[in-house]
């Protein structure tokens, strides 16, 4: 049972929870104090975790069964649980059907928004593994569909979507699209043989890299606007000006004729960006003002 559990984390890859989370709880504490000027409460903060580890395990879920012939063809993911037999399909497609059960459970637990937003969830969860059949925008598609955690952590608390809850979504789908074109960088020769689409496979890696910086220049002013148009002051400030740092190194480790440090670039700066900006608006907003 602890082996099996084992593979169905790594299958969806939990440890990369740490993209998407910390975003989602910015979006509820940034909701919460910028709407209603007060602090999300406890049982707000464990249905929205619940509902994220449900929402992002049945879309990581679907995504390896919808694309398990795929896998199998691809050296790099033949060795993932489906296309190696460490799972079977009908376990994996149950897998998913209680991960959405969580997601309808939490969100039925928030407010009516919440749920009434749900099948525009699952559609995008769905939609996203097969983008990659017929265009090159899916990492767009990708970014749309992880920029959901933060817009769902702030209708989960407010009940509402906003202007500055629109800006946070959008920030954070260019932040995605454009580390999922740096991290399509490495399946460009694959992708065109089987006739898959992505940016590096249409445009070339060069200038879908350039395209990669072009998404996190927006992703830098998206965080500027929210900083102009909510509470947030100096301590989100220079939390920004260090995830800007971060997308600049990330950029710098990437180069079109050195792949080399692609998984430094994508799995750990990435993640350090995400804590970062949640940490410096949790400063910003929670510890500063106890004070």
């Amino acid at each position: 049972m602890i082996r099996k559990i084992r593979i169905f984390l790594d299958m969806i890859k939990f440890e990369h929870t740490l993209f998407a989370l910390p975003f989602a709880f910015v979006g509820a504490i940034l909701g919460a104090v910028t709407a209603q000027r007060r602090l999300p409460e406890w049982q707000e903060i464990g249905w929205i975790l619940l509902a994220m580890v449900g929402a992002r395990s049945a879309a990581m879920g679907l995504n390896r069964l919808i694309d398990k012939a795929i896998d199998a063809k691809n050296p790099r993911t033949a060795v993932r649980a489906l296309p190696a037999g460490l799972l079977k399909s009908g376990e994996v497609l149950l897998f998913i059907i209680v991960s959405f059960f969580m997601l309808f459970w939490a969100a039925s637990n928030l407010n009516s928004l919440s749920v009434k937003l749900l099948p525009i969830a699952v559609f995008m969860m769905v939609i996203y593994s097969y983008t990659k059949r017929f265009t090159w925008l899916c990492h767009v598609v990708l970014g749309l569909t992880i920029g959901l955690a933060p817009l769902g952590g702030w209708v989960a608390v407010t009940g509402e979507v906003t202007l500055p809850s629109l800006i946070l979504y959008v920030t954070v789908a260019l932040w995605t699209a454009g580390f999922d074109v740096i991290y399509a960088c490495q399946d460009v020769e694959f992708d065109r043989k089987e006739g898959l689409y992505s940016i590096p496979a249409r445009f070339g890696i060069a200038r879908g890299l350039g395209i990669a910086r072009m998404f996190h220049s927006l992703t830098a002013v998206g965080f500027a606007l929210l900083l102009i148009m909510t509470d947030l002051s100096w301590w989100y400030f220079a939390g920004i000006v260090v995830a800007g740092a971060l997308l600049l190194y990330e950029h710098r480790l990437v180069k079109p004729n050195d792949l080399s440090k692609l998984n430094a670039a994508f799995f750990t700066m990435n993640g350090v960006l995400s804590a970062v900006v949640f940490l410096f608006t949790f400063i910003d907003l929670v510890v500063v003002r106890a004070w």
